[in-house]
């Protein structure tokens, strides 16, 4: 028969086994507001060297990194002058240079909500809070915004509209700098949507659709 002693330590270092485990598993169970012990970093926390801070890991000490002399981003080679610019040959594009899909209208009403709507309206009559706030206060520096649904308007371009998305025109401001390439396209379709609705005839309702209109 074993020692007593010998038993007891058995018994001892059973109970002690368990704690490990019973650890994990409370870890696994809890949040804490403190960070993880990694014993290899493997990258995961690295120092962050804010705007004018130096960094002494490279001979100039600058933080940000000049661009790579002949380099170009990944999707930013801009080859295509119609999807960049709006124009082919020096003329404005008057075909959609991107794919005319279900997503892109979609996305394009989203856009237009939050950058064109405080302004021109959510129907593109120049009718926005802001365009209404501005001929409240009658400050005598307002100029309206255009809508949409006149002839000029109307008979622009899709590579007009949107270049005056991305530098502006008169009064407004460019969007070039907040907005992608491809989300300029989709307010540019939705646009086009929103004239089309606005200037329908029943001829352009599907035929299932005509007995429903009043």
């Amino acid at each position: 028969m074993a020692p007593r002693w010998l038993v007891y330590a058995l018994v001892l270092l059973a109970a002690l086994s368990v704690v490990p485990f019973a650890l994990i598993a409370r870890s696994r169970a809890s949040t804490s507001a403190q960070p993880h012990i990694q014993l290899i970093l493997d990258m995961a926390k690295q120092p962050k060297l804010k705007t004018q801070t130096s960094n002494p890991l490279f001979a100039d000490s600058r933080a940000m990194r000049p661009r790579v002399a002949g380099t170009v981003a990944r999707g930013e080679l801009e080859e295509d002058s119609a999807v960049w610019s709006g124009r082919d040959g020096g003329n404005w594009v008057t075909a959609f240079p991107v794919p005319v899909t279900e997503r892109l209208m979609h996305r394009g009403q989203e856009r237009y909500d939050i950058f064109c709507a405080p302004c021109h309206g959510l129907a593109g009559y120049g009718d926005g809070p802001v365009a209404k706030r501005a001929d409240a206060l009658q400050e005598g520096t307002w100029t309206p915004p255009s809508s949409y649904h006149t002839d000029l308007v109307r008979g622009r371009p899709v590579g007009h509209l949107f270049n005056t998305i991305t530098y502006g025109i008169r009064n407004m401001s460019e969007y070039g700098s907040q907005i992608p390439v491809e989300d300029r396209w989709a307010i540019v379709l939705y646009v086009r949507a929103l004239q089309r609705s606005q200037d329908a005839s029943v001829g352009d309702v599907p035929p299932e659709l005509r007995r429903q209109l009043r």
